[in-house]
């Protein structure tokens, strides 16, 4: 791996339960990210999702291409346009700098509106001889999990 190498994109369907989900998960009770009523009140065309979640599925993004192994250090995102029910994301990433062990990924979500989220990770990587259980990042896992 060296820095400029693309992981592949992660296409992740934006549902009405992985909002609300992702919301009570982490324990985020604002009406906006599970009453729809209520959010169009607020001026919001829906729920959106909650910056925990979108915290939470890039961390995934990165530990489903570099196996179990790596540790995340440093996890920097920004929001933009907001994730709604009916939409998709499609996360990808560049590596920006590999330093022995560590690695720097610059991920970006984007939906039909645009850039969901934008950051860099920073990560210590796996052993060499810690593969990956989801091959390289691939858009499903082997036990047909989903998000």
């Amino acid at each position: 791996m060296k820095a400029g190498d693309a992981l592949p994109p992660l296409t992740i369907p934006i549902t009405r339960t992985l909002i609300v989900a992702g919301a009570v998960a982490s324990r985020d009770y604002q009406d906006v990210h599970h009453d729809a009523e209520l959010a169009r009140e607020k001026g919001s065309p829906d729920i959106f999702m909650n910056i925990l979640t979108t915290n939470g599925l890039v961390g995934r993004y990165i530990t489903d291409h570099f196996g179990p192994g790596a540790v995340l250090r440093k996890v920097a995102i920004r929001l933009g346009a907001p994730n709604y029910p009916g939409d998709t994301m499609t996360l990808t990433g560049t590596v920006t700098e590999v330093d022995g062990a560590t690695a720097q990924v610059r991920v970006i979500g984007a939906n039909g509106l645009g850039h969901h989220v934008t950051g860099l990770v920073t990560l210590d990587l796996p052993p060499a001889s810690s593969p990956s259980p989801f091959g390289s990042g691939s858009e499903s896992r082997p036990d047909g999990a989903g998000v």
